[in-house]
């Protein structure tokens, strides 16, 4: 069971100045949202003489820590794009300016290469004028990067320029980087919150509910499998293939299926395959129906590949590309079994993460920043702002990034999938 001391979010000192926000509900720092909502697992707690797991709340705060009159923020967007990026750029430099009254605020250019000295990146001034149309393009205004620098030097720049919060907004490997800032700066005793925004279009930040960028690539992600499906049954053993994005874990191909139930096989990292188990499932497939609609995530079957020690500038293990060898494995068994296909391969990915975000999104992306900003303002630090169980939350950076998170095979959600498929639930 998740002991409650996890979930306890630093504070940089004692919140001692009036907000500026009028007319908005205040949230008590005694406010908070409950792990988990069965009841059964509630009781398992209780019944042991301790309280269940929580996050503390997010939103406005009566008092904060720092004064907005002499405050200086950074925003930092790191890692692969996503749907989004520049909404959230956009809220914190709104909320920060209009909110708080905050002037200073820097934008560090291609992530955390903007802190390191050696690139010679120049901070850009970020105003509502500069973001006031940037949610309607994809990317990020900043331009982002991958990569480690250098700890000590990332906290000499911001020591420079004053800065007192700094925004994070990238997936795990960031908001790794955000806690070693964190931590730097605790050392060296400077008061400085750093926040973390969890972007993953993969969906994979333990204890998030849902990250921004999700819903555009999964709606996104339905004009691929649309397509691959109308490809499919336009020909007679017609093959549709879509390599959609999952590195690790695979949400959006999951949730792609579920939108689309056109769709006959979904290959995750979590459920584990082999080549014969798929190859005759999708004989079967074909003899019985002519056509079929496959989905795979990027991280999928990655034991059917010799493993080769590389990795990207990240530190993430390279992996092979799942696509293309099932492309070319299918036609290969096809043309020696003497069966004749017709198969058409899509990957829609870079398509799908540079996207704008949809309506939903973007106002998601709206109301992260704006608790983002809240957090820090009240000297909240080393946490990212979350969503779970429809609330907003503060969660420990630690805990967050302590492991990825995963599609169950067991549960729920991997059962809707075999479920609107039909496929084998084992194919070994």
């Amino acid at each position: 069971m998740e002991q409650a001391k996890d979930f306890v979010i630093q504070r940089l000192g004692d919140c001692t100045i009036p907000s500026p926000m009028n007319g908005v509900r205040f949230t008590d720092d005694e406010e908070h949202i409950l792990l988990h909502s069965d009841l059964g697992a509630i009781r398992r707690y209780l019944d042991a003489g301790g309280e269940p797991p929580k996050f503390e709340a997010a939103g406005p705060r009566e008092k904060i820590f720092f004064d907005p009159s002499n405050l200086a923020c950074g925003i930092v967007t790191c890692g692969g794009l996503c749907p989004g990026l520049n909404d959230v750029i956009r809220s914190i430099v709104l909320s920060l300016h209009h909110h708080y009254g905050v002037r200073s605020i820097y934008g560090f250019p291609f992530g955390y290469e903007g802190l390191a000295p050696k690139f010679g990146h120049e901070p850009v001034m970020l105003t509502p004028q500069v973001v006031a149309q940037i949610s309607e393009m994809g990317g990020t205004m900043l331009g982002s990067s991958r990569g480690n620098q250098d700890v000590s030097e990332m906290v000499d720049t911001l020591e420079r320029l004053k800065i007192g919060i700094l925004f994070c907004i990238g997936g795990d490997g960031t908001q790794r980087g955000a806690l070693a800032i964190s931590g730097e700066a605790r050392r060296r005793g400077l008061k400085l919150s750093v926040i973390g925004v969890p972007k993953t279009i993969d969906n994979d930040i333990s204890y998030v509910r849902t990250t921004f960028g999700f819903e555009t690539a999964v709606s996104e992600a339905k004009k691929a499998t649309y397509a691959a499906n109308a490809e499919a049954t336009g020909a007679r053993n017609g093959i549709g293939l879509v390599k959609l994005m999952g590195r690790d874990s695979g949400f959006i191909a999951a949730f792609s299926v579920l939108v689309d139930n056109q769709v006959n096989f979904c290959l995750v990292p979590e459920v584990s395959f082999t080549l014969d188990g798929l190859l005759s499932a999708l004989k079967q497939r074909l003899e019985r129906r002519g056509h079929a609609v496959i989905v795979v995530a990027e991280g999928a079957g990655q034991e059917l590949f010799e493993a080769t020690g590389e990795r990207d500038a990240s530190g993430n293990v390279k992996y092979g590309d799942i696509g293309i060898f099932l492309r070319d494995r299918i036609k290969e068994h096809f043309k020696r079994i003497g069966m004749e296909i017709s198969l058409k391969y899509i990957d829609p990915s870079y398509m799908i993460r540079s996207q704008p975000a949809n309506p939903h999104d973007s106002a998601f992306c709206l109301l992260m920043g704006h608790n983002a900003v809240h957090a820090g303002m009240a000297g909240r630090t080393g946490m990212i702002v979350g969503f779970w169980n429809h609330q907003f939350t503060h969660v420990p950076t630690p805990l967050a990034v302590a492991q990825r998170k995963k599609i169950d095979p067991d549960g729920w959600m991997w059962s809707s999938v075999l479920a609107s498929t039909g496929q084998p639930a084992v194919m070994r």
